[in-house]
């Protein structure tokens, strides 16, 4: 039977296991942010289908399942497209990671290109687009998810000419300064022009892909309109008063969004206020801090980030307010980036070592200036340590949303505490009330460490309470439905 719904996504919805000698599927241990929500939609299709990669080798490819059920959704299926050890490493870590990722987040300088193989990914991006075509009904919906996936669409819409394609970009689309620099600009927004939806998490975004797309393409706006109210429309970094909301290129009518990715507020609080987390906040409060003022950080180790700067920031800090000393307590949480990559390697080291450097200038016998984690915390142990810190400082050089300010928010409760947040992290545009700051400006970054630290509890209040709201009213539910209603 024809899918209804199709779903291209790079990760498998589910972990595969062994068990008695069968592989079966179970639910991941760490699920990221969106990923329950995604599966909510593909379980409520009346047939559905989720594409993804798997990584096989020459022992196993005879015995592979293409095809995986998962108990309890027994009408989605997921497809998985096998590739070679090579295919992955060109695919995902060398092409996307090494020459895409800097380029998305404004790092061109970090761009790689002699080691990128973008034959190896068009080839790739064939064969989802080739699965996607075998399970889509005539009528079917295939949503497509991030740019590891750009080209798909636009060898969908070679075999499908009525297809509905929708896409969304989990990642910042970026300038046509930077973005031009990929030699392979033109078949990316050749690709995008064949969808009907396209998503962005903020009209910034959605603005410079309209710019890049000019440059190269004749196309007609249609429709432009002020941003939503969700959207602070001026005053940071990532702002925008408009939006282009609809082209058209040839023959082909594009609807363009913003649609913020949010939490599931409801169900992170239900976590935060069970009996066993708040005694375990309760024991972070005395263990962590006692009478000091816990800032907590957390993240995964990646250079745009902005780790090492707010490293150096806490450093300045302690060098210019000496009466700080043993007065704070600075918890850094990174999970490790994916292994191999050398530029996160360097990375990591480069933090544990400023980590050790502000640890020997300012330790003493009772108190460690800052506590570095880099193991992977569950995720209630992360909401208790967001629910007992004073302060989240939370500064990426660029990010495309951050769901760790949003997620910080929930788990105070709206109530108290401060986030300093970096202005271009795309969620800085949804959240004024944060302690906004430009990473890139050590003044900057020194005077809004001091602002969270001295702020009267009742603004703390104030601000925290209108995050909190803008939060549950934009959640990941919502994130979801209107996305996939603009394609109707």
């Amino acid at each position: 039977m024809k899918s209804s719904l199709v779903i291209l996504y790079h990760r498998e919805p589910y972990d595969e296991v062994v068990e008695n000698g069968k592989t079966v599927y179970r639910e991941k241990k760490s699920p990221n942010g969106i990923l329950p929500t995604i599966k909510s939609v593909f379980a409520s299709a009346e047939q559905s289908t989720w594409i993804a990669w798997k990584q096989v080798n020459a022992k196993n490819k005879d015995s592979f399942q293409e095809r995986m059920s998962f108990e309890g959704n027994e009408n989605g299926t997921v497809r998985r497209i096998p590739l070679t050890a090579d295919q992955v490493k060109n695919f995902y870590f060398i092409t996307s990671k090494e020459a895409f990722w800097p380029i998305l987040h404004s790092f061109p300088w970090q761009f790689t290109y002699e080691s990128s193989d973008w034959d190896n990914f068009k080839e790739i991006n064939r064969m989802f687009a080739d699965a996607a075509c075998e399970d889509a009904a005539d009528d079917a919906l295939i949503w497509i998810h991030d740019y590891n996936l750009w080209l798909t669409p636009y060898f969908i819409r070679q075999k499908r000419p009525n297809a509905k394609i929708v896409f969304f970009h989990h990642t910042p689309f970026p300038g046509p300064d930077a973005f031009n620099v990929l030699p392979w600009r033109e078949e990316i927004v050749d690709s995008l022009l064949c969808c009907d939806v396209v998503g962005f998490h903020i009209p910034r975004y959605v603005e410079n892909f309209v710019a890049i797309a000019q440059g190269f393409r004749e196309i007609e706006i249609v429709k432009r309109e002020p941003v939503d109210k969700e959207f602070t429309p001026r005053g940071s970094a990532l702002t925008a008063p408009e939006m282009t909301s609809q082209v058209r290129y040839k023959d082909q009518l594009v609807n363009l969004g913003a649609f913020p990715v949010g939490t599931n507020p409801e169900g992170l609080r239900e976590i935060v206020e069970r009996p066993e987390v708040q005694k375990r906040v309760a024991e972070m409060r005395e263990e962590l801090a006692g009478d000091r003022q816990l800032i907590v950080s957390a993240g995964r180790v990646d250079y745009v980030k902005g780790t090492k700067e707010m490293l150096l920031c806490y450093e300045r800090l302690l060098e210019r307010r000496p009466e700080l000393v043993n007065k704070l307590t600075f918890i850094v949480a990174l999970a490790k980036a994916a292994e191999g990559m050398r530029i996160y390697r360097d990375a990591q080291e480069e933090i544990e070592q400023l980590v050790g450097k502000i640890n020997g200038r300012f330790a003493n016998l009772g108190w460690t200036p800052v506590q570095l984690f880099t193991s992977p915390l569950p995720q209630a142990e992360i909401l208790a340590l967001y629910a007992a810190a004073d302060i989240a400082w939370v500064t990426p050089l660029r990010d495309g949303l951050n769901l760790v300010a949003k997620e910080f928010v929930v788990a105070k409760g709206g109530k108290d505490g401060v986030l300093v947040f970096s202005e271009f992290a795309g969620a800085a545009v949804e959240l004024p009330d944060a302690v906004l700051t430009n990473p890139y400006a050590d003044r900057k970054m020194d005077e809004s460490i001091d602002e969270a630290l001295a702020m009267p509890l009742e603004e703390q209040k104030q601000r925290m309470e209108r995050m909190y709201e803008s939060i549950k009213a934009y959640d990941v539910d919502r994130w979801a439905k209107e996305l996939l209603g603009a394609a109707d």
